[in-house]
């Protein structure tokens, strides 16, 4: 046993070379947090004439009372706007895929193979190229300037259709279903009662990517919204940068604090994330 697991042992240059790549990714990643981190705290001045790495005067009272008075208090609502906006998105977006991907993973119907390459071509479409044809009819449903012209696009994911056939053919054995049709139970019944249980990490994946893209969404609710109110906190901090003069230290606080609801949720779902993505690899 023990020579077996001698052999079976990586070499020890492929276990530096992995740490070395290891530690590379995450100074990779963990570096322009760091930078924004240290940058929050600092002046215009400080920006100029220290370096980027290294900490100055503290000025995170300053930066935070400029924020709050160049946003005239509205920088938490715009955060919260973000918040409703992704979660509502999120939460429509990751049943309607689910919904999408079941009925083409489990039902045979005519033209279900073109709705498939309709949704993988989806997923090579810019959704920029959108934005302008959807403005236009949300112009003529009288739901511009609305929370709704910002959520119902958001809602329509190609990526998590497909990301939701994926994880049915994966997860839902026919042979349940069967069995469910069997005992009685309508098709509305056996979705929401035997499918939603078995995807339920798959959900969050879907539910996550669909949440981080409407949050990170810009061009559509920059062309969609006008009144300061429904703004969300990435179309909020582009006006505090189209300022004469901005506040370079503020704006860099508000986007650190405009990310934490982010982060929380991360880390408050990575146990059914990671569950999620691996659901597939089992089968």
């Amino acid at each position: 046993m023990s020579a077996a697991w001698g052999a079976a042992r990586p070499r020890r240059a492929t276990v530096v070379v992995t740490w070395l790549v290891l530690i590379g990714a995450l100074l990779y990643f963990l570096g322009p947090v760091y930078w924004v981190v240290v940058s929050a705290t600092k002046s215009n001045q400080d920006l100029y004439i220290t370096s980027g790495l290294l900490p100055a005067a503290n000025h995170i009272a300053e930066n935070y009372a400029t924020l709050l008075a160049w946003t005239q208090n509205q920088f938490w609502r715009w955060v919260g706007n973000s918040v409703f906006y992704s979660a509502a998105a999120g939460v429509i977006g990751t049943l309607v895929s689910v919904a999408a991907g079941y009925g083409l993973a489990k039902f045979r119907t005519p033209g279900g193979a073109a709705v498939q390459v309709a949704v993988l071509a989806g997923l090579l479409f810019p959704i920029a190229l959108l934005t302008v044809p959807l403005y236009l009819l949300f112009i003529q449903l009288g739901l511009v300037n609305t929370p709704w012209a910002v959520i119902i696009p958001s809602c329509v994911s190609p990526f998590g259709v497909f990301l939701g056939r994926i994880y049915v053919e994966a997860s839902v054995p026919d042979e349940l279903l069967e069995a469910a049709r069997l005992d009685g139970a309508s098709e509305l019944r056996i979705f929401f009662a035997v499918v939603l249980r078995l995807l339920a990490p798959a959900m969050v994946t879907i539910f996550l990517f669909i949440f981080v893209a409407t949050w990170n969404n810009f061009l559509l609710p920059l062309m969609m919204l006008t009144t300061n109110e429904l703004k969300p906190v990435t179309v909020g901090l582009y006006g505090m940068m189209s300022y004469f003069n901005p506040q370079y230290g503020a704006v860099l606080q508000g986007a650190l604090l405009g990310v934490l609801p982010l982060i929380v949720l991360f880390l408050g779902l990575q146990r059914y994330w990671q569950a999620g993505l691996a659901s597939g690899a089992v089968k």
